[in-house]
């Protein structure tokens, strides 16, 4: 097979269908870089939700002056209440560890978690945050008997689980994961039409040498590969333009999401490369694999 004639047939369809190759480049791009980004979110969602699971902890507030519940009477827990409470959580069989957590350590760990948004810090005051108990579970799916277990008791203001805290905050990635495979899909299906239609211009300006290729008893496939090249290789270039999106993504998107939100962990630079080498194949097989099946079906070669 002649590796030069084969380059020399690739260049000629590329240059004399320019405007479309730029067309299908583009779209790759853009398809690539959305279904690249629905992967990190949902590596982001997976990574954070790993890390959380065995963190998650179950927080019983302290009744104080300022309550709104009405069992608490406008009173501060009292010290007796406190040991109590701490007694009863400690022989529960789903409680893993209790730690108690003062006003102060409170407000210290409040101030700590939101230092970059100083509006909020400043408009709480030591005192707003009750003391509460920080309980560690076993298994975080039996929060249930332990809130159970602890409403309504002397001193008890509220519970609050995490993990439903984090469920919203997860529903939330995975409602941008899926608008961003959906807009991905869209994309890709506009991708192989036109690596179709390019590739049937490209033939169809071709067709008097590939006629005489035919003539001549070259085989199918030696016919064929200038233009399943021709899209591969521009799958290629809209791949790696997806490839320099995608590190936009992590830097812009990722990273901002995980600073803003305190619960998300780092995704690291790893699992971006092999994303990113993953959509780039995607894109590659694509554009190829739509190039194979247009010759087929149309050109009846």
């Amino acid at each position: 097979m002649r590796v030069q004639f084969v380059l020399q047939e690739i260049w000629i369809g590329l240059r004399r269908n320019l405007t479309m190759s730029i067309s299908l480049v583009i779209t790759v791009a853009i398809a690539m870089a959305l279904f690249g980004t629905g992967l990190l979110i949902n590596k982001q969602v997976s990574n954070s939700t790993n890390y959380w699971y065995d963190k998650i902890e179950v927080s019983i507030f302290m009744c104080t002056k300022t309550s709104s519940n009405t069992s608490c009477n406008k009173a501060d827990a009292t010290q007796e209440q406190k040991n109590t409470i701490k007694s009863d959580l400690e022989k529960l069989p789903q409680v893993s560890a209790v730690e108690y957590e003062s006003k102060d350590a409170a407000f210290a760990r409040f101030k700590d978690q939101f230092s970059s948004t100083p509006g909020m810090v400043q408009s709480t005051k030591a005192g707003d945050i009750p003391d509460s108990f920080r309980v560690r579970l076993k298994n975080p799916e039996e929060y249930k008997s332990v809130s159970s277990a602890m409403l309504g008791r002397p001193g008890v203001d509220q519970v609050v689980n995490e993990q439903e805290i984090l469920k919203k905050f997860f529903r939330i990635l995975n409602g941008l994961q899926w608008a961003a495979l959906l807009i991905a899909g869209i994309q890709v299906i506009a991708a192989v039409l036109i690596v179709g239609n390019t590739i049937r211009l490209s033939a169809f300006n071709r067709r008097r040498e590939t006629g005489i290729m035919r003539l001549v008893g070259s085989s199918n496939m030696y016919i064929q590969l200038p233009f399943i090249l021709e899209g591969a290789i521009a799958g290629l270039v809209g791949g790696i333009l997806a490839a320099f999106l995608l590190v936009l993504s992590k830097i812009f998107l990722i990273d901002r999401l995980q600073g803003s939100l305190q619960f998300a962990s780092q995704l690291s630079w790893s699992s971006v490369v092999g994303i990113i080498i993953f959509s780039v194949c995607v894109g590659v097989l694509l554009c190829a694999l739509a190039s194979f099946l247009t010759l087929r079906r149309y050109l009846k070669i």
